[in-house]
């Protein structure tokens, strides 16, 4: 890991690399909805102070795409450093100890955290699937189920993320002796 936050470049065994790269391509495909909302949000205002007209179907999809931002988007925060962290003592203290602690966190923490939601949230998911639920709203989006499978997608990608963190650690530990 560098001091910018993110992982160096080129550095690492061709599996942390991989992941990383499909982790980096979903973040910047996904940052797009930033934008998408700013945008949507901008026609449900003008459309309903302008023209008088309301749409449901557009201010779901502001949620969907925020939700979307949201879930998708963690892993890229992690693999950037981006997540909330208490970093107090962590910055100040060696490559090696750091790397202890980004290898253990992963282990006893990240993990057990991952496999917790994807246990959770399955049921939920499933039978959000096997309705095929949609919007309680007349007129609103169909693909409720499509946006409660975010849910345990989440907790796959932060988990691979994850993964790519201890692998890098590994190679920092074996690197420092």
């Amino acid at each position: 890991m560098n001091d910018s936050g993110g992982s160096e470049v080129g550095a690492g065994p061709a599996w942390v690399r991989g992941i990383e790269t499909a982790i980096e391509g979903l973040g910047r495909i996904v940052a797009w909805l930033g934008l998408a909302m700013v945008v949507v949000t901008t026609v449900v205002v003008v459309l309903r102070y302008v023209f008088g007209i309301g749409s449901v179907a557009l201010q779901e999809a502001v949620s969907y795409m925020h939700g979307a931002l949201f879930t998708l988007g963690a892993s890229y925060a992690l693999k950037h450093d981006a997540h909330v962290r208490v970093d107090v003592l962590y910055r100040g203290w060696s490559r090696r100890a750091q790397a202890w602690v980004d290898l253990i966190g992963t282990a006893v923490l990240l993990v057990p955290f991952c496999g917790f939601v994807v246990w959770v949230s399955y049921d939920y998911v499933a039978a959000s699937f096997a309705l095929l639920e949609g919007s309680p709203e007349a007129g609103g989006l169909p693909g409720v189920f499509l946006l409660k499978a975010l849910i345990p997608a989440m907790a796959a990608l932060v988990f691979l993320a994850g993964l790519a963190r201890a692998g890098r650690a590994y190679v920092a530990l074996r690197s420092a002796r």
